[in-house]
């Protein structure tokens, strides 16, 4: 009944996860417990324009499966379910969608799987992004080490673990690992077990919680400005032709 009274212009908050390999030092679970962190921030800040879901933990994983541990939907299967949410949801008026996500394997099966519902419920509002996309070039003044991003089980990955959840990093085996193309190629799709040695690709060791906490506000900060506008509304405007 709850659920049934919030107006319809919540934005239904939909976080994707996955339960992969992270390395030697982070749990399986890291995606999903990071982009869980960061939407029930974002709906702790906005509790009155959130309709916040469980985690769609079950992501597309299927690069890391060489590493035991690894849990994966297919493709299909997994886009299955993030528009089963939506089509749960959206016959009792609810046309605000926004999957707020954490594992990169999910990224382009959630553009995919969204814009099938955009095509479906054309005057219903649909968006999706990686809670780590909101940091933007400020991670440049966070990261000390040679990657200014974020990676896999990395100095950014671990320092946010860090911080959200402490008590799951194994800091006794931080390492720094991964494997770079000679000479570089750029598209080319690899499994983890061809990228990296122990399932990591960064620099972990550089990771501190004080790194984790800047990133995690910028993170939530823009999370919340992404997610306020659409609640309240904005415009499509023209370009200016004025020089």
């Amino acid at each position: 009944m709850e659920v049934d009274a919030l107006t319809r212009e919540v934005v239904v908050l939909i976080p994707t996860g996955s339960c992969e390999q992270h390395g030697p030092h982070l749990p399986l679970f890291t995606d999903s417990i990071l982009a869980t962190a960061a939407a029930e921030a974002v709906e702790q800040r906005l509790p009155k324009k959130v309709l916040l879901t469980p985690t769609l933990w079950l992501g597309a994983s299927g690069r890391h499966l060489a590493m035991a541990g690894t849990l994966s939907g297919s493709f299909s299967a997994y886009m299955e379910a993030l528009k089963s949410v939506v089509e749960s949801l959206q016959p009792h008026g609810f046309h605000k969608f926004y999957a707020l996500n954490g594992h990169g394997g999910n990224t382009e099966p959630n553009g995919i799987a969204l814009r099938e519902m955009k095509a479906k419920y054309p005057n219903a509002t649909f968006g999706h992004a990686g809670y780590f996309s909101f940091i933007g070039g400020e991670i440049e003044n966070v990261m000390t080490g040679p990657y200014r991003d974020i990676r896999h089980a990395c100095e950014a990955e671990t320092s946010l673990m860090m911080y959200v959840a402490p008590d799951l990093v194994r800091t006794d085996l931080l390492r720094d690992d991964g494997l770079t193309p000679e000479p570089p190629v750029v598209g080319v799709i690899h499994h983890f077990d061809e990228m990296s040695e122990q399932g990591s690709i960064g620099y972990a060791t550089l990771a501190t919680a004080e790194k984790g906490r800047r990133l995690f506000e910028l993170a939530v900060a823009g999370c919340v400005r992404e997610i306020e506008a659409i609640a309240d509304g904005y415009v499509l405007q023209g370009i200016s032709t004025s020089q």
